[in-house]
């Protein structure tokens, strides 16, 4: 039985103690978070113990879920790696690009497993496609959401834009090229919402558009590639598949355009998505790789390389965002 600590217990901490609570072979031991409305609350609802001492509940645990402030992420995780803990960790993962390089050194001295909280990866939207053969060379990414005080502690590109970078570099298997990236400042004083384009190496380019103070909510990706394109709606839970039909396409529905190659047959296919919870999939996968020794589903390395993406952003739009 794995022993997990939580260290932060507010709106997403207290979605995770209860995915945790759901899953076989851990046992929640307790949690650390200085705030006393939050721990009174956690206490009362789920009659869990709250450590006033960090050290105390890493040194009870096998596994440490940080879900703090990401100011806080490096030196907690640090403390438990230190300790030879597991960790998983809300993205991003570090607060700094020399935080995350000091914790990749860590975990590679530690031998233990870290994951980041990149939950996109296992939403079902996006699992009904990411197995197909998917080789974009333009990507179109819209991730809006209204305006609310928590977690505007970091940009826009920390905290939504990161969720896009990371699918963005796990699906094109090049390094970055160049980025283009302007941004305005409007209800705090980072980035509320940017523009950006990524060029890789292979000649795929990205388009990505976060903002955190729109009327609507929208988290849309669209992928192009040869013959193909693929539409996921994280928000909606929906995915849609065009493409020219192959033999084995059956049971979708297809028509015919004439081309100056001759006639082709198009194919759309919506897949069935399952209603799946992405937060419990992802502690799952987590606890998966601890007890099989399996690589992470995303791994120290991949929060870090989507973090260091965030920064250059960051810095691009720093010589060209607007002060309202």
């Amino acid at each position: 039985m794995l022993k997990v600590g939580v260290f932060g217990v507010g709106h997403l901490g207290k979605f995770h103690l209860n995915n945790w609570k759901e899953i076989a072979g851990v046992k929640l031991v307790g949690f650390f978070d200085p705030n006393n409305d939050n721990a009174k609350e956690v206490v009362e609802k789920y009659g869990l113990k709250r450590y006033m001492d960090e050290e105390k509940l890493m040194d009870a645990c096998d596994i440490i879920d940080v879900i703090t402030p990401t100011n806080q992420h490096f030196d907690i995780c640090m403390q438990a790696i230190r300790k030879g803990k597991h960790v998983f960790v809300e993205k991003p993962i570090t607060n700094t690009i020399q935080e995350g390089r000091a914790l990749m050194d860590l975990v590679r001295e530690a031998n233990v497993k870290v994951q980041v909280g990149h939950v996109e990866r296992f939403n079902p939207a996006y699992l009904a496609v990411k197995d197909l053969n998917l080789n974009p060379m333009f990507i179109e990414v819209h991730r809006l959401a209204q305006f609310n005080p928590r977690g505007t502690e970091v940009s826009v590109i920390l905290d939504l834009m990161i969720h896009d970078i990371d699918i963005i570099l796990s699906l094109v298997k090049s390094d970055v090229k160049s980025i283009v990236a302007s941004g305005v400042a409007v209800m705090t004083e980072t980035p509320d919402i940017a523009n950006v384009r990524i060029e890789f190496n292979n000649g795929c380019v990205a388009n990505l558009t976060s903002s955190r103070i729109s009327m609507k909510k929208m988290r849309k990706m669209r992928l192009f590639q040869k013959d193909a394109y693929i539409g996921v709606d994280f928000l909606e839970k929906k995915t849609e598949i065009i493409k020219l039909k192959q033999p084995e396409d059956q049971d979708v529905f297809s028509f015919d355009i004439d081309t100056p190659n001759g006639k082709k047959t198009i194919a759309i296919a919506t897949p069935t998505i399952e209603p799946l919870n992405a937060i419990k999939l992802e502690l799952e996968s987590f606890v998966d790789a601890i007890v099989n020794n399996k690589p992470t589903a995303v791994s120290e390395i991949d929060g870090f390389l989507a973090m260091e993406v965030a920064h250059q952003i960051l810095e691009k739009i720093s010589s060209t965002s607007i002060l309202v």
